[in-house]
């Protein structure tokens, strides 16, 4: 086993306890696999087939706006799963963008085989359940965060959950996620510090 194995199995049972050997069958029809800065692993307009666990880098999830402006949604590192899941449960194409921000390490989970795998066990349905349930009180956090904080406390939100945010990725990335210019998110740096 690689050494992401022990830290993948100890992220996945955070949401639901499972037994190792049912670990062991997701694990054997998941995929791990590098990628360079600016790939896209879900482009616009694709449906999507897979369920990704980061491990290592960044990624970030976006749309385009007609004028061409992309607007940052996501910022996903080590320890978090992500996919387009609207279009991928729906079995329709995205409408956001998944692409790297660093060198990347992502475990891919064939969507197919891990529902295929829920139908026969309960333990791993609830996991999944599990992980539903915490996406959608996250989005709701996200909800609340965008309409109550500001600009300043929504940038010191983000960085208490990712500390070395500022070393990631661009500012301008980081600027579009939280609904700012980069020259708002200077300034409000330079007061921080």
């Amino acid at each position: 086993m690689n050494d992401y194995y022990k830290e993948s199995f100890d992220f996945v049972n955070s949401f639901h306890p499972i037994p190792e050997s049912t670990f062991k069958q997701i694990y054997e029809f998941s995929r791990l696999k590098r990628f360079g800065p600016n790939e896209k692993l879900i482009d616009l307009g694709d449906t999507p087939q897979k369920i990704y666990l980061i491990v290592k880098g960044v990624i970030r999830s976006y749309v385009i706006l007609d004028n061409g402006k992309e607007i940052t949604q996501s910022i996903f590192v080590p320890k978090m799963f992500f996919t387009s899941f609207k279009a991928l449960i729906k079995r329709m194409p995205s409408n956001s963008i998944y692409e790297t921000i660093s060198e990347c390490c992502i475990f891919e989970v064939d969507y197919a085989l891990f529902t295929k795998l829920c139908k026969s066990d309960l333990q791993v349905m609830t996991l999944y359940t599990k992980y539903l349930e915490y996406i959608i009180f996250d989005e709701s956090d996200k909800y609340i965060e965008i309409v109550s904080f500001n600009a300043k406390e929504r940038y010191l939100s983000l960085r208490n959950r990712i500390p070395d945010i500022d070393n990631l990725m661009p500012q301008y990335h980081i600027a579009s996620y939280l609904g700012v210019s980069p020259v708002q998110l200077s300034r409000i740096r330079s007061k921080l510090n």
